[in-house]
């Protein structure tokens, strides 16, 4: 897996494609926790449920059937004052389910573990991408701390920060740019 630096720093670059009026300090969090949440799966562990299992980890909770209900959990818990299917409702769904929905994405760039099961519960087969840049993160806050940590977080900084860096960027600047049309109508 990623570790949850990666994954948090991906939901919260994620924000930048909701409207400003929206993006506020909680859809930032909320978001923040949609993209970490698939990693309770880790749990399995401690009852013996196979890593390989649906139930087992980088299973059932990093499917894109989980983001679909996670955000709509999430939006329903949250937001309960905004219309069902509403523009702002959507929004804010959208969000949530495109932040839970890094973290597989993610996982699936990493260097170890059995893949992600991206379409569980109609199959049960795991995924990688081709590519698999960022370091696989270990399992435990204990392990996370050491060379591996480091080199984790080494290639995180690479894989998800400067790409959240260029994209926070091309925002400011679009901003900008929207802001001067705006005053020049």
């Amino acid at each position: 897996m990623a570790s949850l630096f990666g994954h948090a720093l991906a939901a919260s670059t994620l924000s930048l494609a909701t409207p400003k009026v929206q993006r506020t300090f909680k859809l930032i969090v909320l978001g923040i926790v949609c993209s970490i949440l698939p990693d309770a799966d880790v749990v399995a562990f401690k009852f013996d449920i196979p890593y390989e299992s649906i139930w087992g980890h980088r299973g059932f909770t990093h499917s894109i059937v989980f983001a679909f209900i996670l955000a709509f959990l999430v939006q329903k818990l949250f937001y309960t004052t905004i219309p069902i299917l509403s523009k702002k409702w959507l929004v804010n769904y959208t969000y949530f389910l495109f932040a839970t929905l890094s973290h597989g994405v993610l996982d699936a760039c990493t260097s170890g573990g059995l893949g992600v099961g991206f379409f569980i519960p109609f199959s049960a087969e795991r995924y990688f991408f081709p590519w698999h840049p960022i370091k696989v993160s270990p399992i435990g806050a204990a392990k996370f701390f050491s060379a591996w940590g480091a080199k984790v977080l080494a290639s995180e900084a690479i894989f998800i920060g400067i790409p959240a860096i260029c994209l926070y960027s091309i925002s400011k600047v679009l901003s900008k740019i929207n802001s001067k049309w705006n005053k020049q109508q």
